[in-house]
């Protein structure tokens, strides 16, 4: 299974192809726009977000609510573009009126416009835009109904905005029901605290970062491999998830407590029981040398805070050559909720493209077949 996407965030939408998923799995589109409509909805989000209202359009690969078997395309219109059209029509537009010309650090623009020889940061903003992962949740919404036919399941929760963090734990039950609470932040008595930040940061014109946990159950015992370096599941889920807007660290179970202590605290005792090899804690986050191992996939994600302010810092404007205040373009205060949405569709979507890679099948049927058989040998 691979997949790719398309568009500009002020161009006329989003396109979504994917191709390799079998014939026969139930789409429901409303659960897809519902994942959609979340994505946009969380305190601290910019008026963006007010504009647009974010709906899938199935093109092809897709009849009567049930997969075909051939490619799928989407489209996700931008209902801004109606006031970008004539900056961004694909054929005859005023390139000099939107003209940005002061990088922004920390984003795309000055290695951008080096790299494709451009001399408006525009051309390189428009499609590195963090309103291209609308595309990717829309992606990764498909293929959690795709592994729901395996029992394979998904919830994420924020664990921190900012230095407001919260210390508890909860099990995977509690984590699916974060959508019940604000900012997907399950201790209730900090909410009041994260608002107060959200808008004391805002109104310095500043962004705030943060983290969030995303975890995975009823993954298959060896699901990547360690054969090759670019078959490992915890490699290629962190290429995925780094590639999310704004992230900048991905942590593994207890990645980032292990490095400090001793081995004997740091690996998971094996036991058998039930007729399963079984660990007795989960430090490891669900996977060994590259590979699925049966237990929960447990990942935490750190995002920086993004890198569009409206009290910009120092740039330099790259047709004068002087030291100027970066552009600015319209911005979030804070997306870790919104993010945490999004990196778990990205995550299921790794964790689908592997699981048909090892159970492929042409149909569902075929590939619940091959799942199935796994289980007697």
């Amino acid at each position: 299974m691979r997949y790719f996407t398309a568009g500009e965030s002020h161009g006329k939408g989003l396109v979504g192809v994917i191709e390799g998923l079998p014939s026969n799995v139930y789409i429901d589109v409303d659960e897809i726009n519902d994942l959609l409509k979340k994505r946009q909805s969380f305190y601290g989000r910019g008026n963006r977000m007010k504009i647009e209202n974010d709906k899938i359009e199935f093109i092809s690969g897709i009849r009567n609510s049930k997969t075909l078997g051939s490619p799928i395309s989407f489209f996700i219109k931008n209902y801004d573009y109606k006031n970008w059209e004539k900056y961004m029509d694909p054929m005859n537009c005023d390139i000099s009126s939107k003209k940005v010309l002061k990088p922004r650090p920390g984003h795309a623009d000055l290695s951008g416009i080096i790299k494709y020889d451009f001399d408006d940061c525009r051309n390189v903003l428009e499609r590195s835009s963090a309103r291209e992962t609308a595309t990717r949740l829309a992606i990764g919404a498909i293929c959690i109904q795709v592994l729901r036919n395996f029992n394979i399941d998904s919830a994420s929760h924020v664990l921190s905005i900012g230095d407001i963090r919260n210390s508890n734990t909860y099990c995977f039950e509690e984590i699916k029901r974060s959508d019940e609470y604000e900012f997907r932040f399950l201790d209730n008595k900090r909410i009041d605290d994260i608002k107060s930040l959200i808008d004391r940061i805002k109104s310095q014109g500043d962004t705030i970062g943060g983290s969030y946990e995303i975890r995975i159950k009823n993954v298959p015992v060896g699901i990547g491999s360690y054969v090759h370096y670019d078959r490992k599941l915890d490699g290629l889920l962190a290429a995925a998830l780094i590639s999310v807007n704004s992230m900048k660290a991905i942590e593994f179970g207890d990645g980032l407590e292990t490095f400090i202590d001793k081995g004997s605290n740091s690996h998971d005792a094996i036991e058998y029981r039930n007729g399963n090899y079984r660990r007795k804690t989960n430090r490891a986050g669900g996977i060994e040398g590259g590979m699925s191992n049966g237990e929960e996939i447990v990942i935490r994600c750190y995002h920086k805070p993004i890198p569009t302010l409206y009290k910009p810092i120092k740039s330099v404007n790259i047709s004068s050559k002087e030291i100027e205040c970066a552009s600015i373009e319209r911005s979030d205060c804070t997306v870790v909720p919104s993010a945490s949405i999004i990196s778990e569709s990205v995550a299921m979507t790794v964790i689908c493209q592997e699981f048909l890679r090892k159970f492929s099948g042409d149909s569902l049927k075929e590939v619940l077949r091959n799942w199935k058989n796994s289980f007697l040998n």
